[in-house]
């Protein structure tokens, strides 16, 4: 089976913004260099309070996995809020994944405001360390300078799942509002 990847969007955001729509061309251009058939998914969670909470969003990924599509061939990049949000799934479903690349990723924090505290609390949990048994080959991307998330909450979430890190001076939240439209640093997970 080939390879497949889900581009995972954080709280208050969509499929359309930040890297999401670059690295998913980026993706869909290599299908055509190396002629191999690779599936692109950016699903859609609903966002904003009173919208977005874990069991909503794990409801959109679980009608990938009844369909089989993500498995142990499974690529997922995720940014914010949805490294641990993909983390929680996969050890509440019990499921093997090929990679995972996490942008800005952490767990159990909150302070960035009233409204991002209430949508991202259901996500977090305790026993993230168990990720290990789901995916070996995890990488964390962060910045030094998050403007939403305190460096010290990005580098326990990193430690806590992975020796594998990047940080990206002044990079931000490595979003679209930090100058991250494009991000070159993730094509080298993609194969």
């Amino acid at each position: 089976m080939k390879n497949n990847y889900f581009l995972l969007h954080g709280s208050f955001s969509c499929p359309f913004s930040n890297w999401i729509p670059y690295l998913r061309e980026k993706i869909i251009a290599n299908i055509k260099i190396d002629g191999e058939e690779k599936l692109v998914y950016t699903p859609e969670f609903p966002t904003g309070v009173g919208n977005q909470n874990y069991e909503r969003w794990a409801k959109i990924l679980d009608v990938y996995v009844d369909s089989q599509l993500i498995n142990e061939n499974t690529i997922i990049f995720a940014h914010s809020i949805a490294p641990v949000f993909i983390s929680k799934y996969l050890v509440d479903r019990k499921i093997k994944v090929k990679r995972l690349v996490f942008v800005c990723g952490f767990n159990n924090y909150l302070g960035i405001n009233e409204d991002y505290d209430r949508v991202n609390k259901s996500m977090y949990f305790d026993n993230l360390l168990e990720l290990k048994k789901y995916c070996s080959d995890i990488t964390c991307i962060y910045s030094d300078n998050d403007p939403y998330v305190k460096f010290e909450a990005e580098v326990l979430f990193a430690n806590t799942v992975t020796d594998k890190q990047i940080i990206i001076p002044g990079g931000g939240h490595l979003n679209s509002e930090s100058g991250y439209s494009e991000f070159s640093e993730l094509l080298k997970y993609i194969n």
